[in-house]
């Protein structure tokens, strides 16, 4: 298992985690390739709205966390084929974080897997995120456009990205979603 071999092990979030994951997040994203510096702010908010503690993950090894990903829920309105409105609960994916040192070694990837079992478990059956097209379109994420799903925030088309983490779980509905 990835885990096993990059020498940590994945597990949710505890409180005694909190001021640890603000400072890891904050560093994390110093040495990141696109950062607006507000990152760690970002957890805090999220954690104050549709906050899913089993859906907040960390990779530790020896040293300490060396990865962090968070899921929370996502509201998306939709239409279904037939005409009905209603409003599809998906996951927001954001941030995901990995030690300098630790990038490129499979951390993320395995963050992301095991938060979309998890997911699924939970009955959780899409997630959306906002970031780099090239690095997420391995895990089976497109623009949300190509579902259906219209980007209604400032950010690029190209970079709102959606992902079944349930098969066609997304087909036959429109809808708009708004990233913040």
């Amino acid at each position: 298992m990835l885990q096993e071999k990059l020498g940590g092990v994945i597990r949710a979030v505890t409180e005694k985690d909190v001021r640890e994951i603000y400072d890891f997040v904050e560093t994390a994203f110093k040495t990141a390739e696109v950062s607006d510096g507000t990152e760690q702010d970002f957890v805090l908010e999220l954690r104050k709205g549709a906050y899913l503690p089993e859906l907040e993950l960390v990779m530790v090894d020896k040293t300490g966390i060396i990865g962090h990903i968070m899921f929370t829920e996502q509201k998306i309105g939709v239409t279904d084929v037939s005409g009905l409105s209603s409003v599809f609960t998906g996951l927001l994916i954001a941030p995901l974080s990995v030690k300098l040192e630790y990038r490129n070694k499979g951390v993320g990837a395995a963050l992301i897997k095991e938060g979309f079992k998890r997911a699924k478990e939970a009955g959780y059956q899409a997630a959306f995120l906002v970031g780099n097209p090239e690095y997420y379109k391995r895990f089976g994420f497109k623009e949300t456009g190509c579902y259906g799903i219209k980007n209604d925030s400032e950010i690029p088309d190209q970079f709102v990205l959606g992902c079944e983490i349930v098969p066609n779980s997304l087909s036959g509905l429109a809808g708009s979603i708004k990233i913040i």
